[in-house]
Protein backbone atom coordinates (compact mmCIF):
# COMPACT_ATOMS: atom_id res chain seq x y z
CA UNK A 1 0.00 0.00 0.00
CA UNK A 2 1.54 3.38 -0.84
CA UNK A 3 2.22 6.45 1.63
CA UNK A 4 -0.48 8.22 2.36
CA UNK A 5 -3.28 5.07 1.42
CA UNK A 6 -4.89 3.67 4.87
CA UNK A 7 -7.31 0.22 4.41
CA UNK A 8 -10.47 1.64 4.14
CA UNK A 9 -13.50 1.21 6.79
CA UNK A 10 -15.84 0.09 4.50
CA UNK A 11 -16.01 -1.02 0.59
CA UNK A 12 -14.43 1.89 -1.48
CA UNK A 13 -16.62 3.85 -4.02
CA UNK A 14 -16.78 3.29 -7.86
CA UNK A 15 -15.54 6.57 -8.55
CA UNK A 16 -15.42 7.54 -12.76
CA UNK A 17 -13.01 10.27 -13.72
CA UNK A 18 -12.96 12.04 -16.86
CA UNK A 19 -9.81 13.48 -18.08
CA UNK A 20 -6.08 11.91 -17.56
CA UNK A 21 -4.08 14.93 -16.93
CA UNK A 22 -2.00 16.21 -14.01
CA UNK A 23 -5.29 16.53 -11.83
CA UNK A 24 -6.89 13.42 -12.93
CA UNK A 25 -4.24 10.99 -13.18
CA UNK A 26 -3.26 12.70 -9.36
CA UNK A 27 -7.13 11.90 -8.21
CA UNK A 28 -6.88 8.53 -9.54
CA UNK A 29 -4.25 8.04 -7.18
CA UNK A 30 -5.71 9.42 -4.53
CA UNK A 31 -9.10 7.85 -4.77
CA UNK A 32 -7.47 4.40 -5.35
CA UNK A 33 -4.90 4.68 -1.91
CA UNK A 34 -7.97 5.42 -0.39
CA UNK A 35 -9.39 2.32 -1.18
CA UNK A 36 -11.97 3.38 -4.25
CA UNK A 37 -12.61 1.89 -7.18
CA UNK A 38 -11.39 3.97 -9.99
CA UNK A 39 -12.62 4.25 -13.94
CA UNK A 40 -10.48 7.22 -15.71
CA UNK A 41 -11.67 7.72 -19.11
CA UNK A 42 -9.61 10.08 -21.29
CA UNK A 43 -10.45 11.16 -24.80
CA UNK A 44 -7.01 11.42 -25.96
CA UNK A 45 -5.31 8.27 -27.31
CA UNK A 46 -1.81 9.17 -26.52
CA UNK A 47 -0.19 11.64 -24.03
CA UNK A 48 2.59 13.29 -25.40
CA UNK A 49 3.00 16.86 -23.93
CA UNK A 50 5.74 18.61 -25.48
CA UNK A 51 6.93 22.31 -24.95
CA UNK A 52 5.71 22.69 -21.50
CA UNK A 53 7.71 22.91 -18.45
CA UNK A 54 5.81 23.52 -15.13
CA UNK A 55 6.09 24.37 -11.54
CA UNK A 56 5.73 22.07 -8.21
CA UNK A 57 5.26 24.37 -5.61
CA UNK A 58 5.70 22.76 -1.81
CA UNK A 59 1.79 22.86 -1.45
CA UNK A 60 1.97 20.10 -4.58
CA UNK A 61 4.99 18.09 -4.91
CA UNK A 62 4.18 16.80 -0.84
CA UNK A 63 1.33 15.54 -1.74
CA UNK A 64 2.53 13.33 -4.85
CA UNK A 65 5.33 12.61 -2.66
CA UNK A 66 2.61 11.36 0.19
CA UNK A 67 1.26 8.94 -3.08
CA UNK A 68 5.56 7.51 -2.71
CA UNK A 69 6.41 9.50 -5.97
CA UNK A 70 9.51 10.89 -4.46
CA UNK A 71 12.15 9.39 -6.15
CA UNK A 72 10.27 9.54 -9.51
CA UNK A 73 10.23 13.34 -8.58
CA UNK A 74 13.60 13.64 -7.69
CA UNK A 75 15.07 11.87 -10.83
CA UNK A 76 13.13 13.96 -13.04
CA UNK A 77 12.86 17.26 -11.97
CA UNK A 78 15.18 20.26 -10.68
CA UNK A 79 14.89 22.05 -8.01
CA UNK A 80 16.16 25.58 -8.69
CA UNK A 81 18.15 27.46 -6.12
CA UNK A 82 15.98 30.76 -6.37
CA UNK A 83 14.39 32.87 -8.72
CA UNK A 84 16.44 36.29 -10.33
CA UNK A 85 14.13 38.91 -11.21
CA UNK A 86 15.30 41.20 -14.01
CA UNK A 87 14.35 44.36 -16.20
CA UNK A 88 13.45 42.69 -19.70
CA UNK A 89 15.16 45.91 -21.44
CA UNK A 90 18.04 46.68 -19.02
CA UNK A 91 18.87 43.26 -18.10
CA UNK A 92 19.49 44.69 -14.55
CA UNK A 93 18.68 42.87 -11.37
CA UNK A 94 15.45 43.51 -9.56
CA UNK A 95 14.97 41.36 -7.02
CA UNK A 96 15.50 37.46 -6.38
CA UNK A 97 13.39 34.88 -4.10
CA UNK A 98 14.95 32.17 -1.87
CA UNK A 99 14.03 28.21 -3.35
CA UNK A 100 16.67 25.28 -3.10
CA UNK A 101 17.30 24.14 0.24
CA UNK A 102 15.92 27.31 2.12
CA UNK A 103 11.96 25.94 0.96
CA UNK A 104 12.56 22.39 1.59
CA UNK A 105 13.86 24.18 5.73
CA UNK A 106 10.88 26.43 5.86
CA UNK A 107 7.77 24.31 4.02
CA UNK A 108 8.70 20.76 4.60
CA UNK A 109 8.94 19.64 0.46
CA UNK A 110 10.99 21.24 -2.36
CA UNK A 111 10.31 23.37 -4.68
CA UNK A 112 10.47 21.66 -8.23
CA UNK A 113 10.45 22.13 -11.90
CA UNK A 114 9.74 19.54 -13.97
CA UNK A 115 8.51 18.37 -17.83
CA UNK A 116 5.05 18.01 -18.08
CA UNK A 117 5.44 15.04 -19.77
CA UNK A 118 7.91 13.38 -17.21
CA UNK A 119 5.39 14.21 -14.99
CA UNK A 120 2.70 12.97 -16.77
CA UNK A 121 4.75 9.86 -16.88
CA UNK A 122 5.92 9.67 -13.68
CA UNK A 123 1.90 9.73 -12.90
CA UNK A 124 0.72 7.57 -15.61
CA UNK A 125 3.29 4.35 -14.59
CA UNK A 126 1.81 5.04 -10.85
CA UNK A 127 -1.75 4.43 -12.38
CA UNK A 128 -0.62 1.34 -14.70
CA UNK A 129 0.61 -0.11 -11.38
CA UNK A 130 -2.48 -0.38 -9.34
CA UNK A 131 -4.96 -2.87 -9.63
CA UNK A 132 -7.61 -0.36 -8.64
CA UNK A 133 -7.45 2.18 -11.38
CA UNK A 134 -8.86 1.01 -14.86
CA UNK A 135 -7.83 3.64 -17.44
CA UNK A 136 -10.23 4.16 -20.88
CA UNK A 137 -8.42 6.23 -23.86
CA UNK A 138 -10.17 7.36 -26.88
CA UNK A 139 -13.88 8.29 -24.89
CA UNK A 140 -15.21 11.53 -24.54
CA UNK A 141 -17.68 12.84 -21.93
CA UNK A 142 -21.18 12.49 -23.17
CA UNK A 143 -23.55 13.23 -20.34
CA UNK A 144 -24.46 12.49 -17.29
CA UNK A 145 -27.67 10.21 -15.50
CA UNK A 146 -27.97 11.44 -11.78
CA UNK A 147 -30.41 9.16 -9.28
CA UNK A 148 -30.62 8.99 -5.59
CA UNK A 149 -28.37 6.18 -5.23
CA UNK A 150 -25.81 6.65 -8.62
CA UNK A 151 -24.83 8.34 -11.27
CA UNK A 152 -24.58 7.10 -14.64
CA UNK A 153 -21.62 8.50 -17.37
CA UNK A 154 -22.35 8.15 -21.04
CA UNK A 155 -18.80 7.94 -22.65
CA UNK A 156 -18.29 8.11 -26.90
CA UNK A 157 -15.15 6.40 -28.94
CA UNK A 158 -13.76 7.92 -31.79
CA UNK A 159 -15.65 5.16 -33.59
CA UNK A 160 -18.72 6.07 -32.50
CA UNK A 161 -19.36 3.05 -30.05
CA UNK A 162 -21.00 4.54 -26.59
CA UNK A 163 -20.64 2.90 -23.27
CA UNK A 164 -22.33 3.81 -19.86
CA UNK A 165 -20.06 3.79 -16.76
CA UNK A 166 -22.17 3.22 -13.54
CA UNK A 167 -20.74 5.52 -10.90
CA UNK A 168 -21.04 6.34 -6.85
CA UNK A 169 -19.91 9.81 -8.23
CA UNK A 170 -18.02 11.76 -11.52
CA UNK A 171 -15.14 14.06 -11.44
CA UNK A 172 -15.18 16.18 -13.77
CA UNK A 173 -11.00 16.61 -14.30
CA UNK A 174 -11.40 17.24 -18.30
CA UNK A 175 -9.30 20.88 -18.34
CA UNK A 176 -10.19 24.45 -19.11
CA UNK A 177 -13.12 23.94 -21.42
CA UNK A 178 -14.79 21.10 -19.65
CA UNK A 179 -17.77 19.34 -21.26
CA UNK A 180 -18.82 18.75 -17.82
CA UNK A 181 -18.85 22.31 -15.95
CA UNK A 182 -21.88 23.77 -17.56
CA UNK A 183 -24.28 21.48 -15.34
CA UNK A 184 -23.16 23.39 -12.69
CA UNK A 185 -21.50 26.99 -13.73
CA UNK A 186 -22.10 28.15 -17.12
CA UNK A 187 -19.81 31.04 -17.27
CA UNK A 188 -18.50 31.43 -20.10
CA UNK A 189 -14.29 31.80 -20.85
CA UNK A 190 -13.18 35.00 -20.53
CA UNK A 191 -9.95 36.08 -22.93
CA UNK A 192 -7.98 38.27 -21.02
CA UNK A 193 -5.70 39.65 -24.49
CA UNK A 194 -2.57 37.63 -23.88
CA UNK A 195 -1.16 34.55 -25.38
CA UNK A 196 2.04 32.35 -23.48
CA UNK A 197 4.38 31.43 -25.60
CA UNK A 198 6.29 28.05 -24.64
CA UNK A 199 9.37 26.70 -26.25
CA UNK A 200 12.29 24.46 -25.08
CA UNK A 201 16.11 24.62 -26.05
CA UNK A 202 19.27 22.98 -25.03
CA UNK A 203 20.60 24.02 -22.32
CA UNK A 204 24.19 24.10 -23.48
CA UNK A 205 23.42 26.85 -26.53
CA UNK A 206 21.78 29.36 -23.63
CA UNK A 207 23.54 32.48 -22.91
CA UNK A 208 26.42 31.44 -20.47
CA UNK A 209 24.52 34.01 -17.60
CA UNK A 210 21.87 32.52 -17.98
CA UNK A 211 23.09 28.71 -17.64
CA UNK A 212 22.66 28.50 -13.66
CA UNK A 213 19.97 26.33 -11.74
CA UNK A 214 17.76 29.21 -10.60
CA UNK A 215 14.69 30.51 -12.30
CA UNK A 216 14.85 33.70 -14.82
CA UNK A 217 12.15 35.99 -14.52
CA UNK A 218 12.19 39.19 -16.75
CA UNK A 219 9.84 41.48 -16.42
CA UNK A 220 8.38 44.55 -18.47
CA UNK A 221 5.38 46.90 -19.20
CA UNK A 222 2.72 44.19 -21.32
CA UNK A 223 5.71 41.23 -21.24
CA UNK A 224 7.38 39.04 -18.98
CA UNK A 225 9.65 35.91 -19.82
CA UNK A 226 10.23 32.92 -17.64
CA UNK A 227 13.08 30.37 -18.03
CA UNK A 228 14.00 27.41 -15.85
CA UNK A 229 15.78 24.14 -16.78
CA UNK A 230 13.81 21.10 -16.99
CA UNK A 231 14.29 17.35 -17.91
CA UNK A 232 17.20 16.83 -15.63
CA UNK A 233 18.90 20.39 -16.27
CA UNK A 234 19.62 18.85 -19.97
CA UNK A 235 17.03 21.35 -21.15
CA UNK A 236 15.55 25.26 -20.77
CA UNK A 237 12.21 25.80 -20.57
CA UNK A 238 11.00 28.94 -21.91
CA UNK A 239 7.36 30.72 -21.29
CA UNK A 240 7.27 34.34 -23.01
CA UNK A 241 3.66 36.27 -21.92
CA UNK A 242 2.59 39.12 -24.67
CA UNK A 243 -0.31 40.94 -25.54
CA UNK A 244 -2.80 38.88 -28.29
CA UNK A 245 -6.19 39.60 -28.82
CA UNK A 246 -9.04 37.18 -28.39
CA UNK A 247 -8.97 33.24 -28.14
CA UNK A 248 -9.46 31.40 -30.94
CA UNK A 249 -9.51 27.91 -28.63
CA UNK A 250 -6.46 26.68 -30.58
CA UNK A 251 -4.19 25.54 -27.80
CA UNK A 252 -0.80 24.90 -28.48
CA UNK A 253 -0.68 25.80 -31.80
CA UNK A 254 2.63 26.69 -33.61
CA UNK A 255 3.67 30.40 -33.05
CA UNK A 256 5.92 32.13 -35.92
CA UNK A 257 9.36 32.91 -34.11
CA UNK A 258 9.90 36.00 -36.49
CA UNK A 259 6.63 37.15 -34.56
CA UNK A 260 8.31 36.25 -30.76
CA UNK A 261 11.14 37.87 -31.68
CA UNK A 262 9.68 41.29 -33.50
CA UNK A 263 7.65 41.62 -29.74
CA UNK A 264 11.03 41.79 -27.76
CA UNK A 265 13.44 44.11 -30.06
CA UNK A 266 13.95 46.17 -26.70
CA UNK A 267 14.79 43.07 -24.62
CA UNK A 268 18.66 42.75 -22.69
CA UNK A 269 21.05 41.18 -24.60
CA UNK A 270 21.00 37.77 -23.19
CA UNK A 271 16.86 37.47 -23.00
CA UNK A 272 16.88 38.68 -26.64
CA UNK A 273 19.69 35.83 -27.65
CA UNK A 274 17.82 33.43 -25.54
CA UNK A 275 14.16 34.21 -27.19
CA UNK A 276 16.13 33.99 -30.66
CA UNK A 277 17.36 30.45 -30.21
CA UNK A 278 13.91 28.42 -30.23
CA UNK A 279 13.12 27.55 -33.66
CA UNK A 280 9.28 27.02 -33.07
CA UNK A 281 7.05 27.66 -30.53
CA UNK A 282 3.73 26.82 -29.23
CA UNK A 283 0.99 29.35 -28.56
CA UNK A 284 -1.75 29.07 -25.85
CA UNK A 285 -4.38 31.89 -25.37
CA UNK A 286 -4.89 33.07 -22.25
CA UNK A 287 -8.35 32.84 -20.60
CA UNK A 288 -9.96 33.64 -16.99
CA UNK A 289 -13.12 32.57 -15.11
CA UNK A 290 -13.77 32.48 -11.92
CA UNK A 291 -14.23 29.52 -9.79
CA UNK A 292 -17.49 27.04 -9.72
CA UNK A 293 -19.65 27.99 -7.48
CA UNK A 294 -20.03 25.40 -6.11
CA UNK A 295 -17.15 23.21 -7.10
CA UNK A 296 -19.23 20.10 -6.24
CA UNK A 297 -23.22 19.44 -6.35
CA UNK A 298 -24.95 16.28 -5.43
CA UNK A 299 -22.27 13.32 -7.48
CA UNK A 300 -20.54 15.63 -9.66
CA UNK A 301 -17.50 16.77 -8.21
CA UNK A 302 -15.11 19.70 -10.48
CA UNK A 303 -11.35 19.51 -10.20
CA UNK A 304 -8.49 21.37 -11.86
CA UNK A 305 -9.12 23.72 -14.96
CA UNK A 306 -12.41 22.77 -15.23
CA UNK A 307 -13.04 24.25 -11.37
CA UNK A 308 -10.83 27.58 -11.43
CA UNK A 309 -8.78 28.17 -14.24
CA UNK A 310 -5.75 29.97 -13.20
CA UNK A 311 -4.01 32.25 -15.04
CA UNK A 312 -0.55 31.57 -14.68
CA UNK A 313 1.03 34.18 -13.07
CA UNK A 314 1.62 32.41 -9.77
CA UNK A 315 2.60 29.50 -11.24
CA UNK A 316 -0.40 27.37 -9.30
CA UNK A 317 -2.19 26.07 -12.01
CA UNK A 318 -1.17 22.12 -12.13
CA UNK A 319 -0.35 22.92 -8.24
CA UNK A 320 -4.29 23.46 -7.59
CA UNK A 321 -5.47 20.36 -9.37
CA UNK A 322 -3.06 18.37 -7.44
CA UNK A 323 -4.15 20.18 -4.35
CA UNK A 324 -7.85 19.69 -5.33
CA UNK A 325 -7.13 16.16 -6.05
CA UNK A 326 -5.97 15.57 -2.38
CA UNK A 327 -8.52 17.25 -0.30
CA UNK A 328 -11.32 15.26 -2.47
CA UNK A 329 -9.77 11.82 -1.80
CA UNK A 330 -9.80 13.18 1.66
CA UNK A 331 -13.58 14.26 2.15
CA UNK A 332 -14.32 10.60 0.45
CA UNK A 333 -11.99 8.55 2.90
CA UNK A 334 -15.22 7.80 5.43
CA UNK A 335 -18.15 8.43 2.77
CA UNK A 336 -20.95 6.69 2.86
CA UNK A 337 -23.13 9.70 2.12
CA UNK A 338 -21.77 11.43 -1.22
CA UNK A 339 -23.43 14.19 -1.86
CA UNK A 340 -22.28 15.42 2.09
CA UNK A 341 -19.21 14.53 1.30
CA UNK A 342 -19.09 16.16 -2.35
CA UNK A 343 -20.39 20.03 -0.17
CA UNK A 344 -17.90 19.44 2.13
CA UNK A 345 -14.92 19.22 -0.88
CA UNK A 346 -16.37 22.18 -2.38
CA UNK A 347 -16.45 24.39 0.83
CA UNK A 348 -12.95 23.21 1.69
CA UNK A 349 -11.66 24.60 -1.41
CA UNK A 350 -13.60 27.77 -2.00
CA UNK A 351 -12.16 30.24 -0.41
CA UNK A 352 -8.01 29.01 -1.62
CA UNK A 353 -9.01 28.74 -4.81
CA UNK A 354 -10.48 32.13 -5.23
CA UNK A 355 -7.09 33.59 -3.08
CA UNK A 356 -5.19 32.08 -5.30
CA UNK A 357 -7.03 33.32 -8.67
CA UNK A 358 -7.10 36.28 -7.35
CA UNK A 359 -3.27 36.71 -6.70
CA UNK A 360 -2.17 35.51 -10.18
CA UNK A 361 -4.35 38.21 -11.33
CA UNK A 362 -3.03 40.72 -9.38
CA UNK A 363 0.76 39.52 -10.16
CA UNK A 364 -0.31 39.75 -13.89
CA UNK A 365 -0.56 43.33 -13.44
CA UNK A 366 2.68 43.66 -11.42
CA UNK A 367 4.67 41.82 -13.93
CA UNK A 368 3.59 44.01 -17.10
CA UNK A 369 3.56 47.48 -15.14
CA UNK A 370 5.12 50.24 -16.78
CA UNK A 371 6.47 53.85 -15.95
CA UNK A 372 5.74 54.67 -12.30
CA UNK A 373 3.69 51.85 -11.43
CA UNK A 374 6.79 49.37 -12.58
CA UNK A 375 9.13 52.07 -10.55
CA UNK A 376 7.38 51.28 -7.00
CA UNK A 377 7.09 47.92 -7.87
CA UNK A 378 11.00 47.61 -8.26
CA UNK A 379 11.62 49.16 -5.19
CA UNK A 380 9.35 47.20 -3.08
CA UNK A 381 11.21 44.05 -4.78
CA UNK A 382 14.36 45.15 -3.48
CA UNK A 383 13.52 46.51 -0.55
CA UNK A 384 12.04 43.08 0.65
CA UNK A 385 15.08 40.82 -0.24
CA UNK A 386 15.50 37.22 -0.81
CA UNK A 387 14.20 35.21 1.99
CA UNK A 388 11.12 38.05 1.97
CA UNK A 389 10.06 37.65 -1.06
CA UNK A 390 9.79 33.67 -0.61
CA UNK A 391 8.08 34.62 3.15
CA UNK A 392 5.32 36.79 1.04
CA UNK A 393 3.66 33.57 -0.24
CA UNK A 394 3.87 31.25 3.15
CA UNK A 395 -0.06 31.48 3.02
CA UNK A 396 0.25 29.71 -0.10
CA UNK A 397 2.89 26.74 0.19
CA UNK A 398 3.04 25.93 3.62
CA UNK A 399 -0.69 24.28 2.78
CA UNK A 400 -1.15 20.64 3.65
CA UNK A 401 -3.85 18.56 3.23
CA UNK A 402 -6.01 18.63 6.24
Amino acid sequence: MPPGSRAPDRPGLRVAVVGAGIGGLTAALALAARGHAVTLAERRTGFSEVGAGLQLSPNASRVLIDLGLGPALRRAGTEPSGVTIRSLRQGRSIGAVRLGAAMRERFGAPYLVIHRADLQTILLDAVRSRPGIRLLVGRSAAGLEESETGISLALEGGNGRAETLAADLVVAADGVRSALRARLDRRPLRPVGEAAWRAMVPRHAVPAALRGEETGLWLGRGRHVVHYPIAGGERVNIVAVLPQPGDDGDWGAPGDPARLRAAFTDAAPDLAALLALPESWLVWSLVDRRAAAPMARRRLALLGDAAHPVLPFLAQGAALAIEDAAVLAACLSDAADVPSALARYAAARAARVRAIQGQARRNGRIYHAGGLAAAARDAVMARLGPDRMTERYAWLYGWRPA
